[in-house]
Formats: C-alpha cells, sequence, structure tokens
C-alpha cells in the first residue's frame, strides 16, 4: 500500500468518482457541467433582455405621460377659448349699443367661467376659500391682521385670493386677512 502522501502509482488503478452522498447518483461528467452552465447562461441573457426591453417600453411610457399627461386638461380647455373667441366677437359687433355688449361680456364670462370650473374639477382642481374659517398655516398665507368683532381670534376675515389644491397637493395657497 502507498504512503498517503505519495501519488498512486501508474499500474495502480485510479479510483472511480464517488457518488453523491445526498443523492446517491453519480457525479456529472464535464461536458454535462458545460451544459448546464451553458443552459444557465442562456436563461441569464433572455433574464437580462427581458429586463432591458421592460426598461425601455417604461421608459417610453413615461415619456409619453409626460409629453401628452394634459391631453384630457387641453380638451376641457378648449371650449372655454371657444367661448371667450365668442364673447369677443358678440361685443365686438359694429353697430351694437354699448349697454348691450356690455351684458352679452358679463354674460359670457360668466358662462365661460362655469365651463372653466368644470374642466378644474373635472382635472382634481378645488378652491381653497376660508372665508370665516380658522387661519391653516399648511393652506392659507396671512397677508395682515384686522379686528373683526364678529369673528374670534386668528380666524380668516376676508379671502384676497382663492386658493387651490390638486386633489391633497395645495397648487397656490389662498391669500388672507386673519383677526386679531
Amino acid at each position: 500500500m502507498n504512503d498517503p502522501i505519495d501519488p498512486p502509482l501508474a499500474d495502480e488503478p485510479a479510483t472511480e468518482p464517488q457518488a453523491d452522498a445526498s443523492t446517491g447518483a453519480p457525479p456529472e461528467t464535464l461536458e454535462e457541467a458545460q451544459a448546464r452552465a451553458d443552459n444557465a447562461r442562456d436563461q441569464m441573457l433572455r433574464a437580462y433582455a427581458d429586463m432591458e426591453n421592460l426598461r425601455r417600453r417604461y421608459e417610453r411610457e413615461l415619456q409619453n405621460a409626460t409629453r401628452y399627461g394634459v391631453e384630457t386638461l387641453a380638451a376641457e380647455l378648449l371650449p372655454v377659448k371657444d367661448s371667450l373667441q365668442e364673447g369677443l366677437k358678440a361685443a365686438s359687433t359694429p353697430g351694437i349699443d354699448p349697454a348691450t355688449a356690455l351684458d352679452k361680456i358679463i354674460e359670457g364670462t360668466r358662462m365661460t367661467l362655469g365651463i372653466l370650473d368644470k374642466a378644474l374639477a373635472k382635472a382634481g382642481l378645488s378652491e381653497v376659500h376660508p372665508q370665516g374659517e380658522p387661519f391653516n398655516p399648511e393652506l392659507h398665507q396671512a397677508l395682515s391682521l384686522a379686528d373683526a368683532a364678529d369673528l374670534p381670534s386668528n380666524h380668516v376675515v376676508h379671502v384676497v385670493q382663492t386658493g387651490y389644491r390638486l386633489h391633497d397637493r395645495l397648487v397656490r395657497p389662498a391669500m388672507v386677512i386673519v383677526s386679531k
């Protein structure tokens, strides 16, 4: 018998590869291992290509959403523009009485404002008009203080400019005068 340190002699038979203790199957050959590695590499490359295609598609969709995201709002605002143009035509009709022209302009402006309000509400925009409500620094911007006998302290006496929210995000605070 050989010393454990000495290599086996050429005339001694080579020991057979040992079976895998966990499965009892003989170890795989080099060709089988290479085939498995090639298969795994192919699957990895396909997964990478799928991820790249998905990333490109999402980038394209994001770009289109950014570019055309206001399409619905634009379509809702076109009647506002049409109404304003019609109001200008009606008011500038030759030979029209100035009082009648003014009445038409006022009526047209009211109707146009109604169309605009509906379009903005449809887009998720709502007014912040806190007349008589407690002052809220998250929604209101105080311009000054005023005496108000009919309101308690720190309440909105007058709204100078209406504020707006887009869904739950403040777009513009309401400019207000607050009671002392």
